[in-house]
């Protein structure tokens, strides 16, 4: 697994978390710990994706509609 791969899995595991954990109105310091580490844990994601080795091999001009 890629290093993307699993900064997108961990964010959006933390997201379900986050969004389980308003519905059922529990560990409310639980729910601050996560909505102001959310940012931080965004940035890392982003990072990640836009840094990840993956290489392209269509154009933009080739791909443009995927029209066949």
């Amino acid at each position: 697994m890629k290093n993307y791969h699993l900064a997108v899995g961990i964010v959006t595991g933390v997201l379900i978390v986050f969004v389980t954990l308003i519905q059922l109105e529990v560990a409310l310091v639980l729910i601050w710990l996560i909505f102001i580490s959310g940012p931080v844990l965004i940035f890392w994601m982003v990072w990640a994706v836009l840094k990840a080795p993956v290489e392209i091999k269509d154009s933009f001009d080739k791909k443009w509609y995927q029209n066949h």
